[in-house]
């Protein structure tokens, strides 16, 4: 098991001597009548910055996740939660990052776009990690991040907990524990061993269970270490007034939020039942999301022939082979497609 690791080694030099921005709303926090030192319009509805740092925010996920505010940031969208990753731990044509493959395409984007090599290491035995293969790799240097999507996408099942344990106690790089589908998952989240792992970093968001996809709001839950470096590479005010408005009003309002998640999982079980009755299923993947991955004969030809029918669903054929992806919608919206398939 590795003794404990000190975050601050992992961290990029230039990220270390980084001076964050210091905006004016970051410098004054409290209240006040008039406000003349942030350049803003003093006119409008809208023309104040917002809360740089989304303490009311803040202060409601910590008491409903039982975390600590220092222990949470809130990025522009789980992608943003991906890319200061990248910024703050891996040095750019040197570092490496290393994923389990079929993963969330954006992993490999993002690396991509910062210019660091991805390592995919391939899925087995319905789509858990070989700890036999991925052994090397937990003691090159040159890997900084690992990357565990759990309930994975798009293959929507949750990797085994005991394997992402084992990784976080021998790795001594950052572990990403990404989140997006665990409210539709019987599984515990991973945020309860935050305080055990400080190479751990959990990223949630508000996109899929709390159905604010248009918000675009992420959030991570890592130590206070490494929240403290998110804090200084993002941008003064990542996340706009109306989005913490909308996600305020969101998590105010928890009991719609559950009746919905309830009402996915039920309309998922019955999405289930009606999609393996039909000739053309040949497949349908155990999931813990709020998506089925269903392998059919052809996945190319069913792919074209909803959208012919303004049905649309994710044609995933070139990660698993003739797989599509269904999101559960509304009663009606899998009526429709049930009755759409059985046409084929």
């Amino acid at each position: 098991m590795n003794q404990k690791i000190n975050i601050n080694n992992l961290v990029r030099a230039n990220i270390k001597a980084l001076k964050p921005y210091s905006s004016a709303r970051d410098e004054f926090k409290g209240t006040a009548d008039v406000f003349l030192d942030a350049n803003e319009n003093p006119f409008g509805d809208l023309n104040r910055y917002p809360d740089p740092q989304q303490k009311e925010i803040k202060d409601k996920l910590s008491a409903i996740k039982k975390v600590a505010t220092d222990q949470i940031f809130i990025g522009n969208g789980s992608d943003e939660v991906i890319d200061l990753a990248f910024r703050i731990f891996c040095e750019p044509g040197k570092d490496k990052v290393l994923t389990f493959t079929p993963t969330y395409g954006m992993y490999n984007v993002s690396a991509n776009i910062n210019n660091i090599e991805v390592i995919e290491q391939p899925l087995i035995n319905d789509f858990q990690i070989n700890l036999n293969q991925l052994q090397p790799y937990l003691d090159f240097e040159d890997v900084k991040i690992i990357f565990i999507c759990s309930p994975n996408n798009p293959t929507g099942n949750s990797l085994n907990p005991d394997d992402i344990e084992y990784i976080l106690e021998n790795f001594n790089g950052i572990v990403i524990v990404d989140e997006a589908y665990i409210d539709f998952s019987a599984q515990a989240s991973f945020i309860k061993n935050i305080d055990k792992y400080d190479n751990l970093i959990v990223s949630q968001t508000f996109s899929k269970a709390w159905g604010l996809a248009g918000v675009r709001v992420g959030v991570a839950y890592a130590s206070q270490s490494i929240i403290t470096l998110y804090n200084r590479v993002k941008p003064p005010y990542n996340v706009s007034t109306l989005n913490q408005e909308a996600v305020l009003k969101s998590l105010n309002n928890l009991e719609e939020v559950t009746q919905n998640i309830e009402t996915i999982l039920e309309e998922r079980t019955k999405l289930k039942e009606a999609l393996s009755k039909l000739e053309i299923v040949k497949k349908i993947y155990p999931t813990d999301a709020n998506f089925l991955l269903v392998e059919v004969e052809d996945a190319n030809k069913t792919y074209q022939y909803l959208i012919e029918q303004k049905v649309i669903i994710r044609n995933r054929n070139t990660q698993v082979k003739n797989c599509i992806r269904i999101t559960v919608g509304t009663p009606e919206e899998n009526n429709t497609l049930i009755e759409t398939l059985k046409l084929v």
